[in-house]
């Protein structure tokens, strides 16, 4: 569903600041595949993400999205065959719209616009559908301003509409690092359980190595740009928290100093 080969990115190009985001990198993910993807900082996983959704270009390789080469394609073309969902809950909604009026915008994605009636009765049978499923009472507040909700409910509506219209890849970057502990556990549940429901292939950028082991099936641990190692399926599932340390210390000959991932 989704392979990049030996791609390069590099900040600030013949200059002081010069920053090797990601250096000849190669990724394939099949249908299905939840891949989770953790790292210190600045190892390259939001980049990564950027890369993907064509917020910058790549200085080398290719991406293929579906057996189409999508290295060249501008973002406002791939975001009809992408989902994605920031770290910021105010990012992937409009706060002066309602909630109907947002899952609309989300439910034409990649359609042709017409001057027919905004929301039929059908479409908001489906917002109330979809929305009930969260299990946040969002169901009977669709004409409620998504600005007045809270950051976890703006979070889950925001992953509802990345996925209303099935993407072929739906990202994650840090999509409940914002949120308060509880909050967070209930949207990473609603992830996992839309995620394999409608079977996509979605990739998680996550600071939390538990989170990183406890959801999808396949892990990569990123550093300098680089993958440092790839698990996946029985493998994955038998790894700790003190397993993937001890995994990184082998293959950097160092220990992993990066508060945020420890502290997580």
């Amino acid at each position: 569903m989704l392979r990049l080969q030996k791609v390069c990115k590099t900040f600030n190009k013949n200059t002081v600041n010069e920053k090797k985001a990601l250096i000849d990198l190669s990724l394939h993910l099949k249908p299905g595949d939840f891949v989770t993807v953790i790292g210190g900082n600045g190892a390259g996983k939001s980049t990564l993400l950027n890369l993907i959704a064509g917020v910058y270009p790549c200085d080398g390789g290719s991406i293929w999205l579906d057996g189409n080469d999508i290295t060249r394609l501008p973002e406002y073309k791939r975001a009809q065959y992408l989902g994605r969902v920031f770290q910021d809950p105010m990012r992937g909604t409009a706060g002066d719209m309602n909630i109907e009026e947002n899952l609309a915008m989300a439910y034409r994605r990649g359609k042709p616009r017409t001057l027919r009636w905004g929301v039929t009765k059908e479409e908001r049978a489906l917002y109330r559908e979809k929305l009930s499923v969260l299990g946040l009472g969002l169901e009977d507040r669709m004409t409620s301003k998504v600005g007045l909700l809270s950051g976890g409910q703006r979070q889950a509506l925001t992953l509802l509409m990345a996925t209303l219209q099935k993407p072929k890849v739906l990202l994650l970057d840090e999509h409940t690092a914002a949120l308060d502990p509880k909050t967070a556990e209930t949207v990473l549940t609603q992830t996992d359980l839309i995620i394999r429901r409608e079977h996509l292939t979605a990739m998680m950028v996550t600071h939390n190595m538990s989170h990183a082991l406890q959801f999808g099936n396949r892990l990569i641990m990123m550093h300098n740009g680089q993958i440092l190692f790839d698990i996946g399926g029985e493998e994955k599932k038998k790894l700790s928290v003190e397993d993937l340390l001890a995994r990184f210390r082998d293959v950097q000959g160092t220990t992993l100093d990066n508060d945020r991932m420890l502290l997580s």
